[in-house]
């Protein structure tokens, strides 16, 4: 069988759901310490360091890393017209829906004068990391830096691998030019993240950074987190399907396959309660294989990660679907909409036979930035959020502060913070106004 079948939700299925998080919880300290050597190159020797990587690790550095607005208007017009329509209508969508997410500052005023409120606003530089060479993609761009637009960010500068030849990715460049990029910087890897992060002779320093890479991406993003803020450490993309007996085997098998080609650490379940169904869908996943360009990949992930579950009733699949938490939850079941209101921990969910996992990774709108690895229990999809800050201000009045002065100062004492409380008692005291 190419997917193991686990019957009911008992010590199999919870050794399996064990099996899925050792993947993602083993570190390669090795590649720790090549990132920490990177970084620290690139901070003490800026751009010289970044251009030494590029050429070892790409093959050729661009004389000047940055590419112009001329040059990426130039490369966009390269572009298979189709391609430049459908990444138009994808930003279209994604943009109405981020809109939708838009938090506006406030302020409130009582009657003694006391004013509060809070004050919103997008960054002011962000870093996106986009993947280059044979792992290009512009829907990543998109996803990224539309919502940061959205949010306001002062600036949105990009890092992206070289090709071979030292020249960027057309759809990468139209990508760029689409979702309203300012900024575009030919370098990758761990030295790329560490030139957003410390800044150097060409790349500003930013504020936050965003977007997929390899491991040694994701390792240099969870080292600088601190130094920066970044979005995520993302894992292997997962995708979990609940099906009832009135699911398309056909539908579910292309489903499961569109995430197990990502990676062979990629999972894909399928969770029914229909021995037919679990059936039928194994049927089809070698029939739809044969004509599949990343077969390969696709077999081992389903092989070491996927795994077909027939439970007893839908109320047992969606406990595993909050229990699992996955990136993607697929609801293929009769009235798919009854559903939402049960499924707690999920990156995003996809509801009914005509929504699969990809209308979200390119088009619908909603953000494809999703938590991975169980972190859906606490973490949320990239947003507009992800590119704000908040403060908050208090403008009292005396006769405001005088009223719970008192209150203040016993709860500062209890604190051992008498300095705070003295803070308040010489306003206490002076008389005049």
């Amino acid at each position: 069988m190419l997917m193991q079948t686990i019957t009911g939700s008992g010590e199999e299925c919870r050794a399996f759901v064990q099996q899925l998080k050792k993947r993602s919880d083993e570190k390669d300290r090795k590649v720790e310490g090549i990132v920490s050597e990177i970084l620290q190159n690139v901070r003490e020797n800026g751009d010289k360091a970044v251009r030494a990587y590029t050429e070892k690790f790409d093959g050729k550095a661009p004389e000047n890393p940055e590419v112009t607005r001329d040059q990426m208007l130039a490369l966009m017009q390269q572009c298979d017209p189709a391609f430049l329509e459908a990444l138009k209508k994808a930003a279209a969508n994604i943009r109405d829906f981020h809109e939708r997410q838009k938090q506006q500052s406030w302020m409130t005023a009582k009657e003694d004068g006391t004013v509060m409120g809070q004050r919103v606003r997008g960054l002011s530089r962000v870093g996106i990391y986009v993947p280059g060479g044979t792992a290009a993609y512009p829907s990543s761009v998109l996803m990224n830096a539309i919502p940061a637009h959205v949010a306001g960010v002062g600036e949105i500068v990009m890092v992206t691998p070289p090709g071979k030849d030292g020249m960027p990715n057309p759809d990468i460049m139209a990508a760029a030019v689409v979702a309203g990029v300012n900024r575009v910087f030919l370098m990758g890897g761990a030295q790329a993240v560490a030139a957003l992060a410390y800044g150097t002779e060409t790349v500003p320093k930013v504020d936050k950074i965003v977007g997929p890479g390899n491991i040694f991406v994701a390792t240099a993003k969870k080292l600088l987190y601190g130094t920066v803020d970044i979005d995520m450490i993302a894992g292997p993309s997962e995708i979990l399907i609940i099906a009832d007996d009135s699911a398309d085997p056909r539908f579910l098998a292309a489903d499961l396959m569109s995430q197990a080609e990502h990676d062979k650490l990629a999972s894909a379940i399928l969770i029914t309660d229909s021995d037919r169904i679990a059936q039928e869908t194994e049927r089809e996943l070698y029939a739809q294989m044969e004509t599949l360009s990343r077969r390969e990949i696709i077999e081992t992930s389903l092989r070491d990660f996927g795994a077909m579950i027939v439970c007893s009733n839908m109320d047992e699949a969606v406990e595993f679907a909050n229990s699992l938490a996955p990136e993607h939850l697929e609801v293929c079941c009769r009235e798919p909409m009854t559903y939402v209101g049960r499924l707690d921990n999920a990156g995003s969910v996809f509801l009914g036979n005509w929504s699969p996992e990809p209308l979200g990774d390119y088009f619908a709108g909603p953000n494809h930035v999703l938590p991975t690895s169980g972190t859906a229990r606490f973490f949320s999809p990239l947003s507009v959020d992800s590119f704000v800050k908040k403060s908050s201000f208090i403008a009292y009045t005396r006769r405001a502060l005088l009223r719970d002065a008192d209150e203040i100062v016993t709860l500062a004492r209890a604190e051992g913070l008498t300095a705070h409380a003295n803070s308040i008692l010489v306003r206490k005291e002076k008389q005049d106004v």
